[in-house]
């Protein structure tokens, strides 16, 4: 068994770590549907809160705040998609991609962006249409359009497919994808 290895640091070697410039914020990488939602994660934590709060402390619940936080949630998923889409962080198995040869690699890669965008404009097309069906229904328990969750959905895959095209793009101009070369695609953080 390994043992652990406590380093002993002393009170001024402690107060010197705070001497040192803090790092760079670089918000660039952020996009305005990476604000949207950050913004509805926070609406869903308070939402969260209290329900917690007026539940357990209370003991009377606000029934509208379980309602809003799942909505949010779908929100915060599907406008989340967005961000992994337009920085190519979703699930992905590239192990084949170290076996063929760069030139199948490469038409595999090529492949997979077309039916990611074909996939991300079909799924919009499938939202719109659901939409036309369901557009007149409100929440069970707040009287508000339930179409504000559907709209939301069927942004986020419009958005998908926007970036997706990007990624595309992107991934011509440079002449390979995150499948084919992921150490070019790690950054400092991960």
């Amino acid at each position: 068994m390994s043992q652990e290895i406590h380093t002993q640091v002393t009170p001024e070697e402690l107060a010197h770590t705070f001497d040192e410039a803090p790092p760079e914020v670089d918000l660039k990488v952020y996009s305005f549907e990476d604000w949207v939602t950050l913004g509805l994660f926070w609406l869903m934590t308070g939402c969260v809160f209290l329900q917690f709060f007026t539940r357990y402390v209370l003991n009377n619940s606000y029934a509208w705040t379980e309602e809003i936080a799942v909505n949010c949630l779908i929100g915060v998923v599907f406008l989340g998609s967005v961000m992994c889409v337009r920085m190519s962080r979703h699930i992905q198995v590239d192990v084949l991609y170290h076996y063929v040869p760069p030139q199948v690699a490469r038409a595999m890669s090529i492949l997979v962006d077309v039916l990611r965008i074909l996939f991300f404009a079909y799924t919009s097309w499938l939202m719109w249409r659901y939409l036309e069906i369901v557009a007149d229904e409100e929440m069970v328990t707040v009287a508000l359009p339930r179409n504000i969750v559907f709209y939301t959905v069927l942004a986020a895959f419009v958005l998908m497919f926007f970036r997706s095209v990007q990624v595309f793009i992107a991934n011509m101009q440079r002449g390979y994808s995150v499948l084919e070369r992921p150490e070019e695609f790690q950054s400092a953080g991960d």
